[in-house]
């Protein structure tokens, strides 16, 4: 495996660097700087991709799967997201960190967005939302736009409503899907979305869509186009050993190492190699007679 150079993020700590707003990211397009953005769902991860010097946070419905156990974000509940997001508030000091509204929390009507929106941002600490699709989900992200959040959106593959696009697979490979795709991000545009994250669409198409949007699109799976790019944090770090996609690339294989380190455990228990002297705690030995004085000690069995 090779190993990557650890450089200090834009020549920074963490925490000399200023938080990043939606502002920052219109002005990172502007400017063709390149947006990172990476998931995360607990409070150790959140640390570490924030000492990384990642832009955005997003706390994806992908945790259903790679930290819940689920076998698809379908199920995912709004608390156990909420849970989620909390303990990514607690370790973020510097990226934009953004919740993703899980499947049916927020197409039922505008005011069930709104409100999930909110308890996203009171409860659950996040600087913006994100919600999937076009069409319909364009005007829930209106109705949250207008109350003062805003929103992310995502257009392509949707994993919330895979099924419905004939499974995990690309969008737009046809120009009548790509045409879908473009309506779709217009539609969220138009909307008053600050951004787009497009998921496993043909490059070409992306590319033909760019010039058509003003706001950043974060490409997963969209080419290397995109005004930013965006990856599961199990599947960049190899820990998640379920479905890989296409577009995912790993920089460690950190599964690997955690069964090793965890089966040295096991053996070194199991020959009583663990605990040594080193890692016992001791006493006065005057403390000890004191302690044994009077006290009747068994043979050992």
């Amino acid at each position: 495996m090779s190993t990557y150079p650890l450089l200090a993020p834009r020549g920074a700590t963490s925490a000399d660097r200023k938080p990043v707003t939606v502002s920052k990211l219109a002005q990172m397009r502007h400017d063709r700087q390149p947006i990172v953005m990476v998931t995360a769902y607990d409070y150790p991860s959140a640390q570490i991709v924030d000492a990384a010097g990642v832009d955005v946070v997003l706390v994806g419905d992908s945790g259903a799967m790679t930290v819940l156990g689920y076998p698809s974000t379908v199920p995912v509940s709004l608390d156990e997201m909420l849970m989620l997001t909390k303990a990514v508030r607690r370790g973020l000091t510097t990226p934009l960190m953004v919740g993703d509204l899980p499947f049916g929390s927020y197409e039922v009507s505008d005011e069930q967005a709104v409100q999930t929106a909110m308890r996203f941002v009171k409860e659950g600490g996040c600087d913006v939302v994100k919600l999937e699709g076009g069409g319909q989900s364009a005007e829930r992200a209106r109705a949250i736009v207008r109350a003062g959040i805003p929103v992310m959106g995502h257009v392509g593959l949707t994993p919330q409503t895979a099924t419905a696009l004939g499974g995990f697979r690309a969008q737009g490979v046809t120009a009548e899907s790509a045409r879908e795709v473009l309506a779709d991000a217009l539609r969220l545009q138009d909307a008053g979305c600050f951004a787009i994250v497009f998921e496993a669409v043909p490059a070409e198409v992306t590319d033909v869509i760019l010039r058509q949007l003003h706001i950043p699109v974060i490409g997963i799976g969209a080419g290397p186009g995109t005004d930013g790019q965006v990856l599961v944090y199990h599947d960049l770090l190899g820990i998640f050993d379920g479905f890989k996609p296409k577009f995912a690339k790993r920089w460690g294989e950190l599964r690997k190492t955690m069964i090793e380190a965890t089966s040295h455990y096991v053996n070194e228990v199991r020959v009583r190699a663990f605990p040594g002297p080193e890692h016992c705690y001791g006493i006065k030995p005057a403390e000890f007679e004191r302690f044994t004085a009077g006290v009747h000690i068994a043979e050992p069995v």
